[in-house]
């Protein structure tokens, strides 16, 4: 089947320049809709994905992330996320960005084109076949990402990509494709918008639902949150107190005393 560069195309929008800031916002709200239609029909691939990754990390194994630019950038977020929310270690889930952590917060272009480094990075990790890889491309066809799975494939190591055009070279390489095709961008080519867009969404939909499966979650609370600041802290403490019914102040001395949520709940029995 043809790869054909969607997320390339001309916009459906012409003269927008000339249009007024209500029409503009109107018209690209109206484009994310098709983001979140796009997601929806490929619920299926993501249960699969969720599902092996679940496996993949009670089996001791680990999530990667790994993309370049916006791609990448969200996946770094995401995987850092896990930590304060989840009380996950911080080597569990990693994101991974052509250029590094410079590349957070400038733009390296040029990163993205070498076939081998994205795979080079992957090692320093001693990533194997316990582990789960995610390459996040819009394009599908970054270098930097499609190098690493298929190297991965090769290693026997599990994957799943994320991508806004049908049949790229990326799914190639892929157990679990998740082609998320938007249609053309607002400003034609800028890929931060619906593909970035359904990319977090769908990266929000693995990872939440991977550590709610993983027990990180208890009825609808985050047990595991880490409590680094007040407002943490003054979540912490409802948490407790709405878990097991009793008064602020108690549950706060609760938290006091175990330093984490999950503690003091599954403790106060014995108190």
């Amino acid at each position: 089947m043809d790869y054909r560069k969607i997320t390339e195309e001309d916009s459906l929008y012409n003269d927008i320049e000339k249009k007024s800031v209500n029409q503009i916002i109107n018209e690209i709200h109206n484009e994310d809709f098709n983001a979140l239609k796009a997601i929806k029909k490929l619920f299926p691939v993501i249960e699969k994905v969720i599902n092996k990754i679940v496996e993949q990390l009670k089996g001791d194994g680990r999530l990667f992330y790994i993309g370049a630019g916006t791609s990448g950038r969200l996946g770094v977020i995401d995987a850092s996320e896990c930590p304060p929310t989840f009380g996950t270690d911080p080597n569990k889930v990693i994101g991974l960005i052509a250029g590094g952590d410079m590349a957070l917060r400038n733009s390296i272009e040029d990163a993205e084109d070498d076939f081998n480094k994205g795979w080079d990075e992957l090692k320093k990790h001693n990533i194997n076949s316990r582990d789960f890889i995610i390459g996040i491309a819009a394009s599908g066809s970054t270098p930097y990402v499609v190098g690493a799975l298929k190297n991965c494939i090769e290693n026997n190591i599990p994957t799943a990509c994320i991508c806004s055009n049908p049949n790229s070279p990326l799914t190639k390489y892929s157990d679990y494709p998740i082609e998320v095709v938007v249609g053309p961008e607002y400003i034609t080519g800028s890929s931060r918008m619906k593909s970035g867009t359904a990319q977090k969404l769908i990266l929000n939909i693995i990872s939440t639902t991977t550590m709610i499966k993983l027990g990180h979650i208890k009825d609808n609370k985050m047990i595991d949150i880490q409590i680094t600041n007040e407002k943490l802290t003054d979540r912490g403490v409802r948490i407790i107190s709405n878990s097991l019914s009793i008064e602020y102040s108690k549950a706060s001395d609760l938290l006091n005393k175990y330093k984490s949520v999950r503690k003091a709940i599954e403790s106060y029995r014995y108190e």
